[in-house]
């Protein structure tokens, strides 16, 4: 009597806690979130397109016959920054919002002094910097993100997935302590059914070009098969091949990861948009963790407190409810996002952190 006692509380429980996660869900109207980024992506790249003089330096572009790929596919377009990042100017800058184009007078830039990767991925994902991050080695973050937040509650609970390139973000994200699934760098090869399989052999077949950051197509394949396969309500995306080919002063291959993060991005909005568990319901927000030097010289290939622009980034955000190709003024903050995130997913971002930063104003206005 007492072990059936048991199993009837142990069920109320369940029914209870599916019927307390159907309700907040209704209250929210279903809507769903998939964040991108894209590592040390410069600005300058994003609105400008190809830079011809480093397109054209055989310093940073070695192969004679791969500086006439990038030249005829990036350069000699009328349009090169569409033609480098079709989707971000074609979609997201007319049917959302891009902020970040510094020469039509468009600001974002990070709030922490670090100007480098794990501090610009802590304030992105937690709504304000913290000081005491002072290298990528820093271990499990203190700090609760907003991922974290939602996973704690009923609506969001166990629907919240993360995928990374670089092998920090179970670090970034604290995946022991907050829960989250984080599959990230070249260890990290989930095999749960054929088609992941097909990917993790894949991905261990490929050569290890860096050590913490695998190829940028099999983190977008696991993304692919998370968002099909296990429908998440809020999706996070980090791409890194962009940043790592700039430090080794590939500006080529800088050019080629852009593109094909570009259509990887393009890639999960149709996705989305054929779901009718997504469609008119899912936001999509895009950016960087820091900028870029922007001088002529080899300064481009680095970034950090002492390099003038490597604060400078960008932001993109899609989805129902934001304005239409609205340039807000002053400058946006990467401290913003995770308020836009969850104002997307209609909750109070005050209830989260009081203390971050607000959201973007990249709502449409009644």
């Amino acid at each position: 009597m007492a072990m059936r006692g048991w199993r009837f509380r142990g069920l109320a429980g369940v029914l209870l806690a599916g019927l307390l996660a159907t309700a907040a869900q209704a209250a929210d109207g279903g809507r769903k979130l998939v964040l991108v980024t894209l590592d040390g992506l410069s600005w300058t790249e994003g609105f400008r397109g190809a830079d011809p003089a480093r397109a054209a330096d055989p310093a940073f572009a070695p192969d004679r016959e791969g500086r006439e790929r990038i030249r005829a596919a990036f350069v000699e377009p009328s349009d090169r920054a569409a033609a480098l990042m079709p989707f971000l100017h074609g979609v997201m800058a007319k049917q959302g919002v891009l902020l970040g184009d510094r020469e039509q007078g468009s600001c974002a830039a990070v709030a922490n002094d670090k100007w480098f990767s794990y501090p610009g991925y802590n304030e992105i994902l937690t709504g304000k910097p913290d000081p005491a991050i002072t290298s990528n080695e820093h271990g499990p973050n203190r700090n609760v993100t907003f991922l974290e937040w939602l996973n704690r509650r009923p609506a969001f609970a166990g629907r919240v997935q993360a995928v990374g390139s670089w092998n920090v973000f179970s670090n970034i994200l604290n995946a022991p302590r907050s829960g989250l699934p984080v599959n990230d760098g070249w260890d990290d090869a989930p095999a749960r059914w054929p088609a992941e399989a097909q990917i993790a052999a894949m991905q261990a077949g490929a050569p290890p070009i860096w050590p913490t950051v695998r190829l940028d197509t099999f983190t977008h394949a696991y993304a692919l098969e998370t968002l099909k396969r296990q429908k998440p309500r809020v999706l996070y995306v980090a791409y890194g091949e962009t940043d790592d080919f700039a430090h080794e002063g590939r500006y080529d291959q800088t050019l080629w990861a852009a593109r094909h993060a570009d259509a990887y991005i393009a890639e999960l909005w149709s996705t989305l948009q054929a779901e009718p568990a997504y469609a008119g319901r899912t936001t999509l927000i895009v950016t960087t963790d820091h900028g870029r030097g922007g001088a002529a010289n080899a300064a481009w290939k680095h970034h950090g407190r002492h390099i003038a622009g490597s604060d400078a980034v960008w932001i993109g955000v899609l989805g129902p409810g934001i304005a239409a190709g609205r340039k807000p003024g002053g400058c946006a903050s990467s401290s913003q996002i995770a308020a836009t995130a969850l104002e997307a997913l209609r909750l109070d971002w005050r209830a989260f952190d009081p203390g971050a930063g607000a959201p973007l104003d990249v709502r449409a206005r009644p």
